[in-house]
């Protein structure tokens, strides 16, 4: 381990235990140098890892220290998205991950939506018929794209719980942009779309007649049709044990 990662370490060890509060400032960066027996450029460079991670606004030189950050969605959301990749984390975990991830929602989107929520959903599943076209080649992938994004915001933002919308959100962006290419030039583009629109569509019913179960059934099983055939085939039997 470098210097300045040891010097990272010892100070998120504050952060996460408490012992360093937001709004706290860190010592000095000579205090810094004197405390860990370390050298300039150890601390500035620890304190620019520091607040790329969102843990602290630093300025160099600042003879008050570094200001502890308090948590935001935003920080977690970069530091999932920065664990995913240097773990290089397989598109079969991912997928899985994110069928565990949309069943919460879903379950309790079906307990907690309101009617407007529910609004959104068939908004969003109405752009989506109309990104796929009725015409052969007429698909707008983009607009699909988009309105199957708004779908999920939908019923992830009907489960009120923030922590599953950032990790969703995530895995989302790291699926797509791993396969994305694969599904543009896939021959079957415009029949994906619908059979995609019908799960959508059951997932809403069970929604509105709240049934949760059935609801993250049918949401588990539209992501094993839609992601496998881009999955290793030795990591497929981990997605099936998610539809039993």
């Amino acid at each position: 381990m470098r210097a300045y990662e040891r010097v990272v370490e010892q100070i998120e060890e504050a952060i996460e235990s408490g012992a360093l509060s937001p709004g706290e400032r860190l010592p000095s960066e000579r205090e810094l140098m004197v405390q860990l027996a370390v050298g300039r450029s150890t601390v500035r460079e620890a304190l620019r890892v520091l607040q790329a991670r969102g843990l602290v606004r630093s300025r160099p030189g600042d003879p008050h220290g570094a200001e502890v950050l308090p948590f935001s969605p935003a920080a977690l959301h970069k530091s999932m998205t920065t664990l995913a990749r240097v773990e290089q984390l397989s598109l079969g975990e991912l997928v899985q991950f994110r069928m565990v991830l949309d069943s919460a929602a879903i379950l309790l989107a079906a307990r907690l939506r309101t009617e407007e929520q529910l609004a959104e959903m068939n908004k969003a599943v109405e752009a989506m018929r109309a990104a796929a076209g009725t015409e052969p080649g007429a698909a707008d992938t983009e607009a699909f794209g988009r309105a199957d994004v708004a779908f999920h915001d939908a019923v992830v933002a009907a489960s009120g719980n923030k922590l599953i919308q950032i990790c969703t959100d995530v895995v989302r962006q790291i699926v797509l942009r791993q396969i994305s290419a694969r599904i543009d030039a896939a021959d079957d583009r415009q029949a994906l779309m619908r059979r995609s629109i019908q799960h959508h569509e059951e997932v809403i019913e069970a929604i509105r007649a709240g049934d949760g179960p059935l609801a993250a059934r049918l949401s588990r099983r539209a992501m094993y049709d839609y992601y496998a055939p881009y999955v290793k085939e030795s990591e497929t039997s981990a997605l099936r044990a998610l539809l039993e």
